[in-house]
């Protein structure tokens, strides 16, 4: 691997460890307020690699949250997460809840 290609990798890297972060803040804030409680499992499936290989290299999307982050803020960070992110992993909960119980009379 030629140096140029070893930085370009290093700075993907740092880049996506940022924004793992980034992406673990919002995921807690977002189920705080969305379930009024801590919800770990919920947590790991909205900042899981599987989770964000939907939409791409898991790598990739954790550095893009992360280049967002370093560039325009935590609130632009957080608006692509919400734009790009949110819908799908919402789209994924309600495949995974239970359909509601009917009872017969």
């Amino acid at each position: 691997m030629s140096e140029g290609a070893r930085q370009r990798q290093r700075e993907l890297l740092e880049a996506a460890w940022v924004g793992d972060a980034v992406l673990t803040l919002f995921a807690r804030r977002y189920i705080l307020g969305q379930e009024g409680g801590i919800n770990n499992e919920r947590a790991a499936r909205m900042t899981s690699n599987r989770f964000l290989e939907a939409i791409g290299n898991a790598t990739a999307v954790e550095a893009r949250i992360g280049r967002i982050y370093e560039a325009e803020g935590l609130e632009a960070a957080f608006a692509w997460i919400e734009s790009e992110l949110v819908p799908l992993h919402e789209k994924q909960e309600r495949r995974l809840a239970p359909p509601p119980r009917t009872f017969k009379r």
